[in-house]
């Protein structure tokens, strides 16, 4: 009867807190309670996952066939436009909402730990963003995402590439004028740190998989590595 009680109480103070400083889900825009953490947990849920990590040979893996060697390769969710996926996407890189990265590396990060393909990592390596864009910014969303990823599989996480040049944006362009695009835009900081080593290369969303190529590329001359890639969302082509 006390543990009823305690627990009706407690719900008592989260419904006052809640009332009193609301907190919004940033994939709905619903009010979420406060041991919530950016994500509702009805969007949790319901956001279209695309479990590629139960498989290695996978829609995400096919995008680099015959383009360059990745070891294992998944997103958490499908892009879908207008979509909640979306919504948490454009709020992380245009609204100044970190958390959002950090959370969902968080989730899949205990995700990933339990597949078989993705266990033995050394290090996790974000897509950098230029230098000029990052100001403006405040932070590398991709780095965000790392940032999680790390806690929960308990993996280090260092901005290891560099982006020496800001190209156009990709938008409008086809796969082939994509690579073109970026393809001498990374660089690796330090190659001694990854060395030998099997680098997790992050992005938030990927597409035609052209700006990823060409990071893995990068990552690839240093000897002895290898890559396995993964985004927060994955848009069908």
């Amino acid at each position: 009867m006390k543990s009823i009680l305690k627990k009706s109480s407690f719900q008592i103070f989260d419904d006052m807190f809640s009332l009193l400083y609301p907190r919004i889900c940033l994939a709905c825009g619903k009010n979420i309670r406060a041991h919530e953490e950016a994500i509702c947990l009805t969007c949790q849920y319901k956001m279209p996952k695309t479990n590629f990590h139960e498989d290695r040979d996978n829609p995400f893996t096919e995008c680099f066939w015959g383009r360059v060697k990745v070891n294992c390769g998944s997103s958490f969710y499908y892009f879908g436009k207008g979509g909640k996926v979306q919504q948490l996407v454009h709020n992380l890189k245009y609204n100044h909402k970190p958390e959002i990265g950090i959370r969902l590396g968080h989730l899949y990060g205990k995700i990933l730990s339990k597949s078989l393909f993705f266990r033995q990592l050394d290090v996790i390596v974000p897509v950098p963003l230029h230098s000029m864009k990052k100001r403006m910014r405040g932070y590398n969303q991709s780095a965000k995402f790392a940032e999680g990823l790390s806690e929960s599989m308990h993996i280090p996480w260092s901005e290891a590439l560099h982006r020496t040049e800001m190209t156009e944006t990709q938008t409008k362009k086809d796969l082939v004028a994509r690579f073109e695009n970026v393809k001498d835009a990374f660089e690796v900081v330090d190659p001694k740190f990854i060395e030998g080593k099997h680098v997790l290369l992050v992005d938030d969303v990927i597409t035609t998989g052209a700006t990823i190529e060409a990071c893995a590329r990068q990552i690839l001359k240093v000897p002895g590595t290898k890559v396995s890639v993964v985004t927060i969302a994955f848009a069908r082509q």
